[in-house]
């Protein structure tokens, strides 16, 4: 398993964190030359042809001559979603075609790897890799995300420009089939080559085009909106609640003189409510945990070193193997504060009463700070040190295929 970066190129993450990250851009050149080729055009075309492969093929027609224009946005946009029909390759034209491949991390190795080096920063919003394989000129147009965005630089060369801060009401243009934006201000404007790692906070407008055949690989970071976070969270209380539990009226409304008027005293019993669900951080942690630990859809290999969920964990232990989580489930976890552990409520759910959730894959479980700390950071472990709490923990996940034999 690698470990997290400490550097990106020569400059310390905690700089990185402190100056850059979800403030402004940032390109490190030659910052992981190592994981510059380790997949190929050939390996994402193959894997846009497999049901279950979220993939996308996008097809780009510049409007007129001057396309190479600075800051022309014009384009006809073409998409067309996978499974990709075998015969498109052999149609389509050298220049302004890219294959997305989305969730790479789930289906090639050397891509999981990768996205653990970015793991310095909140793993639970780490999201997935997708790979982008362009020809000449080709990209996805002037865009914005939502996302914090890392973007390596594979094969070949690519040009890119970030510009304005953009935002819900930013104009886009209307007729294409995915967010292109209708006007760019270029800020920076860099060429890219083998190994460069360009750094993309939310809602800064970034436009990429190929120079040649070119891949670059997107390593995104998920941030829930505010809407999803209110709409979300509401539903995960409200399913623990029954029809008993109601509004009731103040005693200032019931004899207040105008009867069609809402009263202040109505709008604070409101806020009460709302107050009370907010103010319960176990419930938070156990819808944000299983949210940001949901897996993503589409297939996804199994990691070589899984071990079978009937293994025995007393063969496990006899034969002094050491375990550990596989990085390709999403994992994380959350400490119980001790007022916390003291407080009971009717959104308190009957697994509060251990010293840490696990989350996994969507999921969460009652566990051990200690054991939950190491399994997410893939650490070794091996069962003649645990406790018997702790292994039965980890026999829960031993049958569901979340652990892998240590090398």
């Amino acid at each position: 398993m690698v470990s997290p970066l400490t550097h990106l190129g020569d400059m310390p993450v905690k700089t990185f964190i402190d100056e850059y990250w979800q403030k402004k851009p940032l390109l490190i050149k030659n910052a992981l030359p190592e994981y510059s080729d380790i997949t190929t055009g050939d390996t994402l075309a193959g894997l846009s042809l497999e049901d279950g492969v979220v993939s996308r093929l996008i097809q780009q027609t510049p409007q007129n001559s001057d396309a190479t224009t600075p800051n022309n946005t014009a384009s006809h946009w073409e998409v067309t979603h996978g499974p990709i029909d075998e015969n498109v390759y052999s149609t389509l034209p050298n220049q302004f075609w890219t294959l997305l491949v989305q969730h790479a991390d789930q289906l090639l190795d050397d891509v999981n790897e990768l996205k653990q080096l970015f793991k310095f920063l909140p793993s639970w919003r780490l999201d997935d890799v997708m790979i982008s394989y362009s020809t000449d000129g080709a990209g996805v147009g002037p865009h914005y995300d939502y996302y914090d965005v890392f973007l390596l630089q594979g094969e070949g060369k690519r040009r890119w420009r970030t510009g304005q801060h953009c935002h819900a009401n930013t104009p886009l243009d209307p007729n294409a089939p995915m967010k292109v934006l209708q006007n760019f201000e270029t800020e920076n404007d860099w060429i890219v080559t083998p190994g460069d790692l360009l750094y993309i906070p939310p809602q800064c407008a970034h436009w990429g085009e190929a120079i040649g055949e070119s891949i670059t690989y997107s390593v995104g970071f998920r941030s829930p909106s505010h809407q999803d976070i209110l709409l979300d969270y509401a539903q995960h209380i409200s399913e623990s609640l029954t029809q008993d539990k109601r509004f009731t009226d103040p005693t200032s409304q019931l004899h207040h003189p105008h009867k069609s008027e809402i009263t202040h005293a109505s709008i604070k019993e409101i806020q009460n409510i709302l107050h009370h669900y907010a103010n319960n951080p176990q419930a938070i942690a156990a819808w944000l945990g299983n949210t940001m630990t949901q897996p993503n859809p589409g297939i996804a290999i199994e990691h070589e070193h899984t071990l079978e969920p009937d293994t025995s964990l007393n063969n496990i232990q006899h034969s002094n193997i050491g375990i550990t989580l596989s990085s390709l489930v999403k994992a994380a976890f959350y400490t119980h504060t001790e007022s916390e552990n003291s407080e009971k409520s009717e959104t308190s759910d009957s697994k509060s009463n251990s010293h840490a959730y696990l989350f996994i894959n969507g999921e969460h479980y009652p566990c051990d700070k200690q054991l939950a700390h190491s399994l997410c950071n893939h650490q070794t472990i091996y069962i003649s040190e645990l406790k018997t709490q702790q292994q039965n923990m980890l026999n829960t996940l031993l049958t569901l295929g979340y652990l892998i034999e240590v090398d």
